[in-house]
């Protein structure tokens, strides 16, 4: 990120960019700012927008050798092309001779680093990978749009927030502008303001969940699933989600055990470093023998949908209903 900032600030610019990553909101940030930076909002003579599975290459190469007209560089934005997934010989061959004043700016979901096309976005340019970001960044973040707003918060209050959110800056955009217009006359945003306006998310619905069948509450675990298929959420995703809150408070038990430290733990369970102790708190609910039983069993019943032996929401019904009795 600091290499697409650095050119945008000297107007040094390369003649391929790579954006890539599970994070959608940096992504399209910097692509946006990218083609402000390379081109005037009104100029189509220059920019050359494409999308999708089916994009011409011989195309793209086509327009690339054309020059700008009345401008100093000729922009050509593909997004989710697949390129960089499936490979593209003829475009891996070219990108190395593409002219000064032609960019190519490829936004994408997913690459493959063995790839041709990877590899020769990385010598001709820069490649930049927007993962999940880490709790101190989107803290900085979201701090600093409160500042702006002339808002201020408590840590709690924004672990609060977080809670809610997960770590998907979208998501976080979007709870944020909700939760500005709510509190607009307050000076502190409070706990109160976050639970009135703020959504949970589907995992932290099946957080819920896994917590009423680790304290045997059957009745609300049932309830929260019905909630959730009552919302178009599909039941085989509700399952999938469940086992890997399974597993995650399995490592977590095994490494409470070994003395790990909190962020250590966090990383290696690929969850945020404040969602830690509430996890370490709801595994203590299930037994590790118990744990295993459940994974065992999520794997069999999903097996059990796949191969027609069992409908999908009733799996997950048997799941939910075994694992939350008093005697379980």
């Amino acid at each position: 990120m600091k290499t697409i900032d650095e050119d945008i600030k000297t107007g040094q610019f390369k003649n391929v960019y790579l954006l890539y990553g599970s994070e959608d909101y940096l992504k399209h940030q910097y692509k946006r700012r990218l083609k402000q930076a390379l081109a005037k909002p009104d100029d189509t003579m220059n920019v050359t927008c494409r999308e999708g599975a089916h994009i011409n290459p011989l195309e793209l190469i086509d327009i690339a050798e054309t020059m700008p007209f009345f401008a100093d560089y000729r922009l050509i934005l593909i997004e989710d092309s697949g390129f960089f997934e499936n490979s593209c010989e003829e475009l891996a061959k070219y990108l190395p001779q593409l002219p000064p004043s032609t960019v190519m700016l490829f936004v994408e979901s997913k690459v493959d680093k063995r790839g041709k096309m990877y590899k020769a976005a990385s010598k001709t340019g820069s490649v930049i990978e927007f993962g999940e970001q880490k709790e101190p960044l989107l803290t900085r973040w979201i701090l600093g749009r409160l500042k702006k707003e002339n808002k201020k918060i408590t840590q709690s209050v924004l672990q609060l927030f977080l809670s809610k959110t997960g770590t998907d800056m979208n998501i976080i955009d979007k709870e944020l502008e909700k939760l500005l217009c709510y509190t607009l006359d307050k000076e502190v945003i409070e706990a109160a303001d976050v639970e009135a306006v703020c959504t949970e998310q589907v995992s932290n619905r099946i957080f819920d969940m896994v917590n009423a069948i680790g304290k045997r509450e059957q009745k609300k675990a049932l309830a929260l699933y019905y909630d959730l298929l009552s919302l178009k959420e599909p039941p085989m995703r509700i399952l999938y989600l469940i086992n890997r809150q399974f597993r995650i408070l399995l490592d977590l038990k095994s490494m409470y055990k070994k003395g790990l430290d909190a962020k250590t733990m966090a990383a290696k369970a690929s969850i945020p470093p404040f969602a830690v102790k509430r996890s370490l708190e709801q595994a203590a609910a299930f037994s590790e023998k118990e744990l295993r039983q459940a994974l065992n069993e999520g794997a069999e019943l999903e097996t059990d949908c796949k191969t027609g032996r069992m409908t999908d929401q009733i799996a997950v019904e048997m799941l939910i209903v075994t694992y939350s009795r008093r005697d379980a």
